[in-house]
């Protein structure tokens, strides 16, 4: 599709095979033990009949929100992703599109969800723009994200030398930039941006911010349970859309 080769340059072109082999059905441990607990509960606190996954990559949130008998429809820049999507939701509705420009009507959708896709995103603030335009009024943007002491560095934790965790690295928090990040054979672009970047984009969008959290653990293994606890993994943010 024209114009989507220059985004394609991020890396997930080249790892998408990767990426459906390491997260499975249930994802990796921070989808499974940390954040899917969280947002499920955010779901069903709500009530919504329409949701659009923004970024929903191979599908997985999305057939989570259809089995809350939620209404979703997924949007991803990455074909071979959403390829396997329908081949495991073939009723559902997954489109190719980015988070700048949502080929949808103005307030479609109940709930808008950004499930660890900010990261991906290279303009967060037309994202944003885009997000809650096709919002309802008395709508919900939920978002859960990378937290932002954590993408400062791709390098990961500090050890010893017999393996054991020290510390978490942070460095140039106040800015905002791109840069590569590997694991389980997957390489691809994360941008990170100091928190107040998304929360004044979010509050000069006259959204009103229901519900905040940096949600820990609650299952898993004890070692990565460990990692978790000791720094500030993610957050998990809802905002309305005033009446």
């Amino acid at each position: 599709m024209r114009g989507y080769d220059r985004f394609m340059s991020n890396g997930w072109n080249e790892s998408s095979a990767a990426w459906i082999r390491a997260q499975g059905e249930r994802g990796d441990f921070g989808r499974e033990h940390v954040l899917d607990p969280a947002m499920r509960e955010r779901i069903a606190a709500g009530r919504f009949a329409t949701a659009l996954d923004v970024g929903c990559g191979e599908g997985r949130f999305c057939r989570v929100l259809k089995q809350s008998g939620i209404a979703a429809v997924g949007i991803d820049p990455t074909e071979a992703l959403l390829a396997r999507a329908r081949q495991l939701d073939p009723a559902g509705e997954y489109i190719q599109a980015r988070a700048e420009d949502l080929p949808f009507d103005a307030a479609r959708f109940d709930l808008v969800v950004s499930y660890l896709t900010l990261i991906d995103i290279p303009d967060f603030r037309a994202a944003f723009s885009e997000m809650v335009r096709v919002l309802k009024p008395g709508g919900t943007l939920l978002i859960a994200n990378l937290n932002s002491y954590i993408s400062t560095s791709a390098a990961g934790w500090f050890r010893d030398q017999d393996g054991r965790y020290l510390h978490y690295p942070v460095d140039r928090y106040s800015e905002e930039f791109v840069q590569w990040v590997e694991w389980s054979g997957i390489r691809i672009q994360n941008w990170h941006r100091p928190l107040a970047a998304y929360m004044k984009e979010l509050l000069g969008h006259r959204l009103v911010l229901s519900f905040f959290d940096e949600p820990l653990p609650r299952s898993g293994d004890p070692e990565q349970q460990e990692r978790h606890r000791r720094a500030p993994w993610f957050v998990v943010m809802e905002w309305r859309r005033p009446a």
